[in-house]
This record gives structure tokens, C-alpha cells and sequence, in this order.
């Protein structure tokens, strides 16, 4: 049979898989079980909105040829009801659209509705009006909240019922959950917290969708739900009901970032080793949490201080390539569990020890037993004897046998390629060597020097409260009059701000005072800005520009958490309050003049394009707009825009959100250790972290979707000052791929679309160094490795060759490893 018969077989056999009878969806204490067949199952979770629709096809393909068996991801109720009962399920939140491009692909889908979210995630997916309904609370045994909370739920159900989505209708989706992580902050609400989970149970249970439903890090869950496990690792996590299946629906492949964060970073051993470790301790369903991470658009960040971008250190990146050798190690791994799946699911278990922290585990049936040697030291590599065969098992690493014989698979043995990906510049045909730009100013003289807004009351009000979440912006304004005789006027004024952590702008008489933030790992804590003023006879006007940065998305109660201002704001005359102005009437304006009047639509800005000016143009000038037009890169390769040089602010391109973008946010030099990353060892969100004083976040993500094939448009609000002039759009892609593996693997190396231009190293024995500077060592063979692939790889897009003493010669050590480096071509050369 070619391949087209194979590929077409394939492809019938899924679409009849999903678009036929109706599946039943069991479970017992070992297994999923679908239509009587038991199962194990890789998921990966990618979340709809993190993308676009047009990326969706190509990614869930990446998934599943990946090895994944189903797709899992949340539902935004923000993003879906941003105004109460009024729905949006277009574009990059078309729900339905999503969960059939995963039915497409004849994989399983796991609908994590929620509506509760997290996911670093603004206010956790909550709508911020649904905070503001008068007598509500949320997350717990409050009618206003559930009423809602079943509303919404009911809606996502009743839309997936409609489209025979559900396995029990013939559909793809096996799992769904209600809730999220509440067994994590259920006890500070008490009695209350008891009674909303077992409503949440029943209120699920009633919509009656035919498949199970999980409730994830709840113990002892209320029946008829499923209790999963969360984290970086989850083999020692046992159910409280001992007839339900060990689930883990988040393994954390890397982490996410915050602003002055470094670049997290979870190694490809160590995340094999973890769910290595599971399955061979009894696991069913592994998740990883995040399959693709994505980008945060617009305001949709939560933290607060969450960055734009939400790569995760996932083992699909930001913009959708393959995270090699993450991606490459984990299909190996995949191909593996699956081939020993019968044994896992229904064989007798039965554990040996061999040394110390060295145990085998021996799945067994009538007809066939598979094994696993698990070497649970963080430093001591083990030699052992198993049945009668000697084996190597390296430090913090797992074995698999499916035969109990032949190693198939060691989880610190990595023969998946490493990618290195670089940042190419736009080659569009007429590009400019610096874009032009155009600029205006943000009118700010109607709060900052009269004070008009929206609103006012006699009090601080919660910017949650007052914006509600309809701009990161606010405006707080008041005035005092200073009479002839007030010992203000002549003493030392200090005007003290106290503020729940985010950024703020402030303005005397007119005039900016100056600026405030949280630094890195104090972004939930209270800060206190304080300026010296000059008072003047009369009135003297003070206006404070509150900038959200993402509301909270975790913790108890975190819903309470305050945003913005908050009290007391005082005048101090010689360290002695001497007036506090909490209760003055203060005046409220949300959003800024830019923003409410679309500056950033591309419809908008012509229309009103005689008031952008294209010279001079200003830098380091706070409250600036910055436009230019610029010719899509060529190709089909993803493109960043880089923004270093500017401070903070948002951008659009063609009008679309990139989200907020802060280069000058620099990285904690000290969050960087000295030493070797070292996969070896339990990991957590501060190990080999990497790119401390850098940028946060430098290049920004933007789809091709977004980009026309004519002229396109970028704008820039720069809310701090900065320098436009160093903008430039790039195109991700492979600059050169790398093998460093031992004997005896059959390994690819790979540039996808493009051919490999050259062999840059190649060595075998005992060869020295990572991906990008390799050396020989003097122990390596002395036959001509790079010349041996240079004539098998050149010109190809990808090469296969087995690793052997008869191809690359004996080298004068026992360590027999080979090394390589090749170059993909460079296309726009």
C-alpha cells in the first residue's frame, strides 16, 4: 500500500471514529474506558484564544502527529460574555469551530468549561461585571454567583449538545470539568465552600452530557465527579476513591512569565522522566499543561504583571513550531506507552527492587509482560541486573522495556534533534531599511490640568469597581484650595499615594510628578508612591493615572483583591500628615482619549490622519502614539515584531491587539544561577531559568493572520517614553539543527521545508560541548564523520542514518556519542 492509500485510510478511519455512533465513556480504577476498549491518554492542552483560528489546524496536526490522543482546553467566559448576556464566539473564540478542527484530526477533546479558569488568565476568566452585580460573591454558596455561574454553563453545554459534540452523541469530547483547582482554596470558605461544591457537583450532573466530569485538585470530589491531580509531577498522587483513575490534567512543561521574570525553562529529560514515572506507577490520563502556550492579545494577561507572551516552554513554542528536542523526545516516549497500552491497562503489577532508589516494575498478562527500570537518585547513575541482562540507567531516569528485554526508551537519553531558532529580518521586496513613523500626542490636558472626567464621589473607588475592566486605564482627579495663611504654602508638601501594585502616573497642577511599579516578585503588594509638591495659592489640582497590568486570577477570594488607588492619600507638610484626602470628591475617566477614539484602527486613523505628524519625530516622550506602515515578511514563516527601545504600552497591527508590550522591564540579574542547568532533581519555576538582564519580552507575536499582502500598519501607544527607531519586524524560523546522542540510534536531522546548506560539526566518540559550540575530543574516531554526512545530507530537507561503529569508525574511549550540527539553508540570502 503507498502512502497516499495509507494516509487516506487513516483519514476515513478517523472521520468514521468521530462522526458516527455514539462512544460510552466508562472509567475503572486503571483506565478510560471508550466503547469497551481500555485506554491510556496523552493530552496536550492549547487554549483557542492564545491563537488564531487560522493556526488551529496546523497546530492540533502537531499535536497528534506528536503522539497526543486528545486536545484539552478551557472555556474564557470574559472572553465569551464580556457584557452580561452579551456573547462573542467569532474569530479566535469560535468554540464549536475549535473543538471539530480537533474532531478533524480524529483526536479526543477534554472541555474544561469552568467557567473558573485561572490560566494566568485576566481575573481567571471571570467577568469583571459579574464582580460588580450588587449582592454577589464569588466562588462559593451565593445565588447571585451560581445563578450565573449555571447560565453560562448551561450555554457552553446546550452549544456542544447542539452540535453532536459529546462522545455519548458520536462527538470527540470524553471528559468534561466543572470548577478549577478549588480544593487548593476551599478551606477560608468554610461551610459555605462545602455547600457551593456539591452544588457545582449536582449542577453539572443535571445537564446530563453523557460522558464524566472532573474536578481537578478537589479530594474526595462529591459523585458522580472525577478528582485529578495537578503539577510538575503527579506519580505519588492517589484518588480518595480508590475505583477512580489516577488523572493528571496539568503537567506543567515549563512555567509562565511575569514581568522582570527570567526565561523559565523545564528540560526535555525531566518532563519524560515525570510522566514516565506516572504511567509506570499506575497513571491513566497525563495532560500537559501547556501542549502550546501562545500569546496573550489584548488586556487578556492576568497575573497581575503576566506577560504578553504565554510560551510556557511548551513543547509546541509561542508561534507554533516544533520545541525541538522537547517536542521530538516526548513523540518517542508517546510511540512507546501506546505500544505497551493492552499490557498497562489490564496486566497484574508487581514491583522488584534492584538497588538503592533503583525499582523495576513488571506489567504482566497471559500472553506478554513490559517493564520499566526507574532511577529515582539525582546523582548516582545505576548499573543494574534485570532478568539476566545488565543495564545503564542514568540518574533521574526511567527505562522502558515493552518486552522486559530490549530498552526501547531511557527518559535522560534524548536522540530527538535540538532546534536552535533564530530571528531573521523582514526581506519584504521594498522594505526600508528603518520603517517611517508617525506621531501624535495623548490628549491629557482634560484630566491632568482640568481635571473633567466621567463620575464623582466622595471617596477612593476600586478601579475594578469603577472601569469594570473596560480599559487599563484610569483617571483619579481632586482639588484642594490653599488659603493666604494655610503653612503648606511655605513648608515641604509631599503628596503620598498608596496603590494596590500596578502602575501609576501622577500629575501636579498640570505637570508630571513622576511614575511608580511593583518590582518583580512584589507585583501583589502594596506600594507607596510619594512626590514633593509645590502648592499654590487657590486651587491646585491633583490627577493620578492608574494602569492596571492584568487583575488577579489566583488565590482565595482572590476576586477581593484590590486594583488601583486605594486610600489614604495624603498631604504631608514636614513628615506629618496634614491632610488627608480620601474623602475629597475625586473625579473619575476611564480609557485615554487614543484608545476611546481608535486611534489604533487602521479605518480610524485615516480618517483623522491629519493630525499624525511625521517630523521630528519625539523619544523618551511619555503619552506618544507612534505609527508606520510596513510590507508583510516574505514567506510563510511566523513574524515578531521587535520593540526593543520602547518602554511600555500596547500595540496594533492592522488594528488587531498584540497585547501590552514593556521591554524596558528588565529581568532580575540575580534570578540566575551560575551553575549548569541540571535535569537531574524535582523541578520547580526557579531552576535553570536563563536571560536575566534582558528584556522580559522583547519580540512580540504577530499571526499571519493578521497581516495583509498589501501595505499594513502598525501603531504604538508608548505610555513611558521611548525610541521607535529601532522597530523591526522579524520571521522566526530553524537556523540549524543538532544530534549529540549515543550508538546505536536510529536519529533524523531535520530543517522541514528547507534543505540542510551544510554540515557544520560532526564528530563521533566522546565529543564535547551543546547545540552551537561543539568540540572534538581527542578520544573521538578518526574517520571523517562531517564528510560522511555531507554526502547524505546535503540538499535534503531531513536525513535518517543509524549511529554505528561500522559507519563512523571506532573511537579510542568507551563513551561513543555522536555529534552534529548542520545549518538549514537561508532562503532570503
Amino acid at each position: 500500500m503507498n502512502i497516499f492509500n495509507l494516509l487516506f485510510t487513516a483519514f476515513i478511519f478517523s472521520f468514521i471514529l468521530f462522526h458516527s455512533n455514539a462512544l460510552n465513556v466508562t472509567h475503572d480504577s486503571r483506565s478510560i474506558i471508550i466503547d469497551g476498549n481500555h485506554r491510556i491518554i496523552l493530552s496536550g492542552s492549547i487554549h483557542y484564544p492564545r491563537s488564531t483560528a487560522q493556526m488551529w489546524p496546523d497546530l492540533i496536526r502537531k499535536a497528534k502527529e506528536g503522539g497526543l490522543d486528545a486536545v484539552e482546553t478551557y472555556v474564557f467566559w470574559n472572553a465569551h460574555e464580556p457584557t452580561r448576556r452579551q456573547y462573542d464566539f467569532s474569530g479566535n473564540l469560535d468554540l464549536i469551530r475549535f473543538l471539530k478542527t480537533i474532531q478533524d484530526q480524529g483526536l479526543y477533546a477534554i472541555l474544561r468549561i469552568g467557567p473558573y479558569t485561572c490560566a494566568e488568565w485576566n481575573y481567571g476568566g471571570f467577568p469583571v461585571w459579574l464582580h460588580n452585580m450588587p449582592g454577589v460573591s464569588l466562588r462559593t454558596k451565593n445565588d447571585v454567583f451560581m445563578n450565573e455561574m449555571k447560565n453560562f454553563t448551561t450555554l457552553i453545554v446546550d452549544m456542544v449538545k447542539k452540535e453532536k459534540l459529546f462522545a455519548s452523541q458520536g462527538g470527540n469530547i470524553i471528559l468534561a470539568q466543572v470548577e478549577n483547582e478549588y480544593g487548593n482554596v476551599m478551606e477560608p470558605y468554610g461551610d459555605e465552600g462545602k455547600s457551593y461544591i456539591n452544588w457545582c457537583a449536582q449542577m453539572a450532573d443535571s445537564l446530563d452530557i453523557g460522558v464524566p466530569w472532573i474536578m481537578c485538585q478537589q479530594a474526595a470530589p462529591p459523585k458522580p465527579m472525577l478528582e485529578t491531580c495537578n503539577g510538575w509531577y503527579c506519580d505519588e498522587y492517589k484518588p480518595k476513591d480508590p475505583n477512580t483513575p489516577k488523572l493528571w490534567t496539568e503537567n506543567w512543561t515549563g512555567w509562565f512569565k511575569s514581568w522582570g521574570g527570567a526565561d523559565p525553562f523545564r528540560t526535555a529529560e525531566d518532563l519524560a522522566y515525570s510522566v514516565a514515572r506516572f504511567f509506570q506507577k499506575g497513571g491513566t490520563l497525563q495532560n500537559y499543561y501547556m501542549y502550546h502556550g501562545g500569546t496573550n492579545f489584548g488586556r487578556t494577561s492576568g497575573g497581575p504583571y503576566i506577560t504578553t507572551t504565554y510560551d510556557y516552554n511548551a513543547p509546541l513554542d509561542e508561534y507554533g513550531n516544533l520545541n525541538q528536542p522537547k517536542w521530538g523526545h516526548l513523540k518517542q516516549l508517546h510511540d512507546v506507552l501506546h505500544s505497551i497500552e493492552y499490557i498497562l491497562t489490564n496486566g497484574d503489577v508487581k514491583n522488584e527492587k534492584l538497588s538503592n532508589l533503583v525499582m523495576a516494575t513488571i506489567y504482566e498478562t497471559k500472553e506478554k509482560s513490559s517493564c520499566f527500570l526507574s532511577n529515582t537518585n539525582t546523582k548516582i547513575d545505576a548499573n543494574v541486573n534485570f532478568g539476566g541482562i545488565n543495564y545503564f540507567v542514568p540518574a533521574w531516569s526511567i527505562s522502558i522495556l515493552p518486552d522486559c528485554r530490549e530498552e526501547a526508551y531511557n527518559t535522560a537519553k534524548v536522540s530527538a534533534q535540538t532546534s536552535l531558532m533564530i530571528k531573521k529580518l523582514n526581506k519584504a521586496e521594498d522594505e526600508p531599511s528603518s520603517l517611517k513613523w508617525m506621531w501624535r500626542p495623548e490628549l491629557i490636558e482634560s484630566t491632568s490640568v482640568q481635571g473633567r472626567g466621567d463620575v464623582s464621589v466622595n471617596k477612593i473607588v476600586d478601579q475594578k469597581d469603577m472601569a469594570n475592566d473596560a480599559s487599563d486605564y484610569l483617571w483619579y482627579m481632586t482639588s484642594i484650595n490653599v488659603a493666604k495663611d494655610d503653612p503648606m504654602l511655605n513648608g515641604t508638601v509631599t503628596l503620598r499615594v498608596n496603590d494596590t501594585g500596578h502602575v501609576l502616573h501622577a500629575f501636579f497642577n498640570g505637570e508630571y510628578i513622576g511614575s511608580q511599579w511593583s518590582k518583580y516578585g512584589n507585583n501583589n503588594v502594596t506600594y507607596v508612591f510619594e512626590r514633593n509638591v509645590n502648592l499654590s495659592l487657590g486651587k491646585n489640582l491633583i490627577s493620578l493615572l492608574s494602569v492596571t497590568v492584568g487583575f488577579k486570577n489566583y488565590g482565595p477570594m482572590f476576586d477581593l483583591v484590590g486594583a488601583g488607588i486605594t486610600s489614604p492619600i495624603e498631604l504631608v507638610l514636614n513628615k506629618n500628615v496634614v491632610k488627608d484626602l480620601s474623602s475629597n470628591k475625586w473625579t473619575y475617566k476611564v480609557g485615554l482619549n487614543g484608545i476611546s477614539n481608535k486611534f489604533f484602527d487602521t479605518d480610524c486613523a485615516s480618517k483623522s490622519s491629519s493630525k499624525w505628524v511625521s517630523d521630528p519625530i519625539p523619544v523618551d516622550k511619555n503619552f506618544t502614539w507612534y505609527k508606520t506602515t510596513f510590507k508583510a515578511p516574505l514567506g510563510n514563516k511566523p513574524v515578531v515584531v521587535d520593540l526593543l527601545g520602547l518602554g511600555k504600552g500596547m500595540a496594533w497591527v492592522n488594528g488587531h491587539s498584540l497585547g501590552r508590550y514593556w521591554p524596558s522591564y528588565i529581568a532580575d540579574k540575580q534570578l540566575c544561577k551560575t551553575e549548569t542547568c541540571d535535569y537531574r532533581g524535582r523541578y520547580s519555576d526557579s531552576k535553570c531559568v536563563s536571560k536575566c538582564g534582558e528584556p522580559t519580552q522583547r519580540w512580540y507575536h504577530v499571526p499571519r493572520s493578521f497581516l495583509k499582502d498589501s501595505e499594513n500598519t502598525l501603531v504604538l501607544f508608548e505610555e513611558f517614553g521611548g525610541n521607535p527607531s529601532g522597530v523591526q519586524f522579524q520571521t522566526v524560523e530553524i537556523g540549524s539543527v543538532c544530534i549529540n546522542t549515543h550508538e546505536g540510534k536510529e536519529v533524523e536531522l531535520s530543517c522541514q521545508d528547507r534543505p540542510i546548506s551544510k554540515i557544520k560539526f560532526a564528530s563521533f566518540g566522546s565529543p564535547q560541548g551543546v547545540c552551537g559550540s561543539f568540540d572534538k575530543s581527542e578520544f573521538d574516531s578518526e574517520v571523517d564523520a562531517l564528510s560522511i554526512l555531507e554526502k547524505e545530507c546535503l540538499g535534503k530537507e531531513s536525513c535518517s542514518f543509524k549511529i554505528t561503529e561500522e559507519k563512523f569508525g571506532r573511537p579510542s574511549c568507551e563513551v561513543k556519542k555522536l555529534a552534529v550540527e548542520a545549518v538549514c539553508e537561508d532562503f532570503t540570502l
